[in-house]
């Protein structure tokens, strides 16, 4: 069998596994149709970065001033690197730093209807959202920007703490996505 082969079974497997996450999804607050894959797209798409962070054997969420609970990360700036946005979103949503490495467990593959790039140096119509996980210390407070949500609460919860508050009022594929970054850290 070859390497392309066992990739695509790799992939078809995390599809049937993971059948929320993999859905074609409308997010209609951007007017945005989105894939997931576990196929990681060129850097020159990906404007969007999010994290799962474990502290110990907990999961990082923030909590913003509308009582929505999220993963942090956010959109990349002109010419800024996948690490310095994670780096730096990582401090202004969640008082964080990396304690280990990223690894990118997917993207979402997007195509906005929308006429004009969020930001003008954004790729369009078509751009990818990168997730991933990482160890991550919480030793600050949110920087909280004035252009970025303003994070009223950082918690490391339990896993089943982080998948209800998640899921709660969203789709299912939250708790799913939880579950691969799990997955992909116990696998070391």
């Amino acid at each position: 069998m070859t390497d392309t082969t066992d990739r695509a079974g790799e992939l078809a497997d995390l599809a049937a596994r993971f059948p929320h996450l993999h859905a074609p999804q409308r997010w209609a607050w951007g007017g945005i149709d989105a894939q997931f894959s576990a196929e990681l797209p060129p850097d020159e798409l990906i404007t969007n970065i999010h994290l799962v962070g474990f502290s110990d054997d907990k999961v990082v969420l923030c909590r913003d001033a509308r009582g929505h609970w999220f993963l942090p990360g956010g959109t990349r700036e002109a010419a800024e690197s996948i690490e310095s946005c994670l780096v730096r979103e990582l401090r202004e949503e969640a008082g964080a730093r990396l304690a280990g490495p990223p690894v990118w467990i997917g993207a979402h593959r997007c195509v906005t209807d929308s006429p004009v790039p969020y930001r003008p140096w954004q790729p369009h119509p078509e751009k990818a959202w990168l997730w991933g996980w990482a160890e991550v210390t919480v030793d600050s407070e949110p920087t909280n920007p004035a252009d970025g949500e303003q994070v009223v609460e950082v918690r490391a919860m339990t896993a089943d703490e982080a998948r209800r508050l998640l899921v709660r009022g969203r789709d299912e594929w939250w708790s799913e996505l939880l579950t691969l970054a799990i997955e992909s850290r116990a696998r070391g």
